[in-house]
């Protein structure tokens, strides 16, 4: 018989999520092992690459016009960033290139150094980002709030759209964002309708090209938006306006080189921060959101399992910064324009089938040898066109999303701010003017505490709004210090976070308030307790309830013990006092009545832990199971494990066999018996055992039955010192089932029971092992098990779970020896491998 333990089935038919056994792992989970992996070349890889090939070259050639850069400086960055950052970097499927988020910072350096100069400020801002990737310091990138990033890159694609509006319209831009928003009525004025004509068209191809109807549409939609727009206008161009502006590619023997900088050392010191700043976040931030693109890909196509499909791995956030940084010290020196990791053409190489890095890799050989072949074509492009496609890229960087969101969490004024000050002072100012405001808000949040107080039938209801800090002492202590001594008060705390000063005085308050006589009930908004640091009180943390902690009230005739221990996880305060709920221990508390019924009497503490975990319940765990239990409401239950233990309090079973809703099918009564089926008739009057093993095994068709006994059983105890009987009250006509289980200890035609390793501590422990093996004789004794069993269709498992030890057992019948089989008892260890559990 082998030996299992019952856990949870994480079958893609009950779940959309991906099994661990699957090799899909979440977002961010810990990277496999390095080495041993061939550099392969997929089918799909190939096709992917030419797809990301055909939207990077009239990229990378659009930035290069938007810098006022050298044409040939974004074709050099294409191929670098896709070969050198492709095989060096953290993350396989991100593609890089020329950076849209420097292309403001870019432009600037060029007209205030000249080209050489800022290649050289792109290799110092390459080697930055080695040093930063080496210490590790990636993930400290990805801590700027998000409102302060999204702004940052909205107020770049604002500078980018206004920019290439004026080549749209048939000019040239200016040296600032402010220059171009005063410069565009005059471009107005002499406009000439070639290039606009020119701009429109690309831009109509762009927004309609994905939303082509029919089949013919879906045919066509294969080839990308970018290179479809790009082509029409080439085509159109060529025909109806032969004289606009088009790409000019000098010949490489002109490429200009970097040099060494030339100008003030702290002016140069910070352009290399900024384009290092910069090109890190916009990098960083695709690479995590490749992460959640390739996942939902594999999950959607899989359904739970990788399809033959490499698995997807998560980005090595270190590895990509170290990466980039080569990638970029080796464009400013063979004189390309900057690298970062693209939104764009990441998320093209996602959806066209990529699985590794070879899509990657390959893009930039196909961009190197469009650059050395391809120049004649490349010449036919119209600037307007390019100009048209960059415009919408950064249109498409001010995300109506990010601006929901920021606005849902109310952070649009550190938003509105970063933007602001990236239009008017530039990218480094910008980052810095968001991060003022940003601190400045979270102080005015922290500071920002309202206190009032009423009084309501001779009793004073104090109520604080807001977070209780330093800064907040003054106004509470004031506050609190007018209201009379030995008042009978209620303090209602809505906020989550309590630091020490504020504890102090509100324990130092209350203390007096009880010495005269006074009764102090603390709440919170939604009549719960708050929390103190989990050393301070006696608490106890339950962590097969969700984490949270409760209170173990001691009641003192009516006066309250102050505050009890809570998670201050819960809420976000980490080390910190966490408000959620206050209750004083005999006079619990309920919403606003300080845990008094309606009829004004005190609550029992029963009922009143009953109603905080409820309460608990609803506000912490149920919106994240709602969505499984109405699912599971929805299809039926079909648990795969019978589980039958014993209705001992102490044994959770959802917490030893890690099983959630649906999983086990779970018998409890006193003493984990199973009467056997000539027993149970109308001399017991209990059916309910073998009518729920009949429903489990004949209607719900479990794949298995566990019978499960645990230490110190109350019901062995009673079997072993009691004297013998008539049955008469409903306990002992129950635990007479458990006779057959003293009897087999006692007989010399069965070998003892044991635990691996050590025998049994005490008569208690033997009893306790020797229930589980008779009750699954018991079992067998059943029609619908035998007939399962014969069908090699259900197994029978025995386990024992020591309470002390919270350690588990389970039963392997070994070899004979003599009289009949030795039932050993197996521990399991954490690391054990359930393929190999003991056989018969």
């Amino acid at each position: 018989m082998s030996a299992c333990v019952p856990t949870r089935n994480d079958h893609s038919s009950r779940s959309s999520r991906p099994s661990r056994a699957s090799g899909i792992k979440r977002p961010h989970s810990p990277p496999p092992p390095p080495g041993g992996r061939r550099f392969r070349i997929a089918g799909a890889d190939l096709s992917a690459s030419v797809t990301v090939f055909l939207i990077a070259v009239p990229m990378s050639l659009g930035l290069a016009v938007a810098m006022d850069a050298p044409l040939q400086a974004g074709l050099v960055s294409a191929a670098i960033g896709g070969i050198v950052a492709g095989l060096l970097g953290g993350t396989p499927l991100q593609v890089s290139g020329p950076s849209a988020g420097l292309t403001v910072v870019t432009a600037e350096l060029i007209q205030i150094y000249g080209w050489r100069t800022t290649c050289a400020i792109t290799i110092g801002a390459g080697l930055l980002q080695i040093l930063l990737g080496s210490l590790r310091a990636a993930r400290s990138a990805l801590a700027v709030s998000p409102a302060i990033v999204h702004g940052t890159l909205a107020g770049i694609g604002v500078a980018i759209a206004l920019a290439q509006l004026h080549i749209v319209l048939g000019g040239s831009p200016q040296s600032s964002v402010v220059d171009n928003a005063l410069a565009l009525p005059a471009q107005l004025e002499r406009i000439s309708p070639s290039a606009p004509l020119i701009g429109s068209l690309t831009i109509a191809v762009l927004v309609l090209w994905p939303r082509l109807p029919g089949r013919a549409g879906q045919v066509v939609r294969r080839i990308p938006a970018a290179l479809a727009s790009v082509v029409i206008a080439t085509a159109v161009a060529a025909l109806a306006t032969p004289g606009i502006a088009r790409v000019d590619l000098p010949s490489w023997r002109s490429h200009a080189l970097p040099e060494m900088p030339q100008g003030p050392v702290l002016a140069l010191t910070t352009a290399v921060f900024t384009v290092m700043l910069v090109a890190s976040l916009e990098s960083l931030l695709a690479a995590v959101a490749v992460d959640k693109l390739a996942a939902d890909r594999a999950a959607d196509r899989s359904g739970g399992g990788p399809s033959g499909h490499e698995p997807v791995r998560r980005s090595d956030l270190d590895r990509e910064l170290r990466g980039q940084g080569i990638a970029n010290s080796l464009a400013g020196l063979l004189g390309g324009l900057p690298v970062s990791g693209g939104a764009v053409r990441s998320s093209a190489n996602v959806r066209a089938g990529a699985t590794g890095r070879a899509s990657t890799v390959l893009h930039g050989l196909w961009v190197l040898l469009a650059a050395a072949l391809l120049v004649t074509v490349l010449e036919w492009i119209p600037l307007a066109a390019l100009a048209a496609l960059v415009m919408v890229v950064g249109i498409q960087m001010v995300s109506f999303a990010h601006i929901r969101n920021v606005h849902k969490h109310r952070e649009f004024l550190v938003y509105g701010a970063t933007i602001t000050g990236v239009v008017l002072f530039g990218v480094l100012k910008g980052v810095v003017l968001g991060i003022a405001v940003a601190v400045a808000v979270a102080l005015h949040r922290l500071a920002r505490t309202r206190i009032t107080v009423t009084e309501q039938d001779g009793r004073h209801l104090v109520t604080v709004r807001g977070q209780l800090t330093f800064l907040a002492v003054p106004r509470l202590s004031r506050t609190l210090g007018q209201l009379p001594h030995g008042v009978d008060a209620i303090v209602e705390l809505d906020g989550f976070f309590m630091d020490h000063a504020a504890f102090e005085t509100i324990q130092d308050w209350r203390s007096a308030q009880l010495a005269q006589g006074g009764q102090v009930v603390f709440t919170g908004r939604s009549g719960g307790q708050v929390a103190e640091p989990a050393a301070a009180t006696r608490s106890c943390c339950r962590p097969w309830t969700n984490h949270h902690c409760h209170d173990r009230a001691e009641h003192s005739s009516g006066t309250a013990t102050g505050f009890t221990a809570h998670d201050a996880t819960e809420r976000g305060a980490s080390g910190a006092w966490g408000l959620d709920r206050i209750s004083a221990a005999g006079a619990p508390a309920g919403p606003g009545t300080g845990g008094a019924t309606a009829g004004g009497a005190p609550r029992p503490a029963g009922a009143h832990r009953l109603f905080n975990g409820l309460s608990s319940f609803q506000r912490n765990t149920a919106p994240l199971v709602r969505e499984e239990l109405a699912r599971l409401a929805a299809e039926g239950q079909r648990p795969s494990q019978l589980f039958i233990t014993c209705a001992d309090s102490r044994l959770v079973t959802s917490m030893i066999t890690s099983s959630g809703p649906g999983d086990l099918f779970t018998v409890r009564n006193v003493g984990n018996l199973v009467p056997p089926p000539d027993t149970e008739t109308t001399e017991s009057g209990d059916d309910s055992v073998a009518a729920a093993i009949e429903y489990a095994v004949d209607v719900l068709r479990v794949e298995s039955i566990t019978v499960c006994g645990h230490s110190g059983c109350g019901a062995m105890q009673a079997l072993l010192g009691a004297e013998p009987r008539t049955p008469r009250t409903p306990l002992w006509r129950w635990l007479r089932h458990g006779l057959p289980s003293l009897e087999r200890m006692a007989s010399r035609h069965h070998s003892w029971a044991r635990i691996s390793g050590r025998l049994p501590t005490d008569a208690v422990e033997q009893l306790c092992l020797t229930n589980v093996v008779q009750q699954l004789d018991h079992l067998r004794a059943h029609e619908s098990v035998a007939r399962r069993m014969a069908e090699g269709t259900l197994e029978l498992h025995g386990m024992y779970f020591h309470v002390g030890e919270a350690q588990a057992y389970l039963l392997a019948e070994g070899a004979s020896s003599g009289t009949g089989p030795d039932e050993v008892f197996d521990r399991v260890g954490p690391g054990a491998d359930l393929s190999t559990a003991l056989d018969a």
